[in-house]
């Protein structure tokens, strides 16, 4: 086996969309469920018919990385009765969403939070991945390099037991 064709999980991103009060509640909560302080994420794009202009604070979101993945992966994918569809997954990744906090094991129900869901992106990568993203002397990645959704089924599977949903599947 060619050690550099290894598949790795690079990160996992929680996200949250939110505005104002509810913004707050989703900050404490990314807080509580990994210990790190989330990123606040601002509007790009003016969009009158939502009320969304430039500048506008619109979600927040945190991303794990290194040994922090795997135990954190595990609880959320407990809430979630680790099963997805495969529809869910792409090249390079896949998500999943969390429509109530309260679901992932150990965490308990908290009156100032009130009811909020969250979105969980799980990104993959390759050795080698670097060369595309560096300043200096940036090279191409071919498209044998990037990790292909049946990759990625079988990792999870081996991995964290993850069952996945063919189409039309109930």
């Amino acid at each position: 086996m060619n050690l550099k064709r290894e598949i790795k999980i690079e990160k996992v991103v929680l996200s949250a969309g939110a505005t104002g009060e509810k913004l707050e509640r989703a900050v404490r909560l990314m807080k509580i469920i990994t210990g790190m302080n989330p990123k606040i994420v601002k509007s790009n794009k003016r969009i009158p018919s939502f009320g969304v202009r430039p500048g506008l604070e619109t979600g927040v979101k945190v991303s794990i990385r290194r040994e922090k993945i795997a135990p954190l992966l595990k609880r959320l994918l407990q809430s979630v009765n680790t099963e997805i569809k495969e529809s869910q997954i792409e090249i390079n990744h896949f998500s999943f969403g969390i429509e109530e906090y309260i679901e992932i094991p150990g965490l308990e129900y908290q009156r100032e939070l009130g009811i909020l869901g969250l979105n969980v992106t799980v990104d993959f990568t390759r050795d080698g991945k670097r060369v595309e993203r560096k300043k200096i002397k940036r090279g191409k990645i071919p498209k044998r390099q990037e990790v292909s959704r049946e990759e990625i089924k079988e990792y999870m599977i081996k991995n964290f037991n993850l069952k996945i949903k063919e189409k039309g599947e109930k």
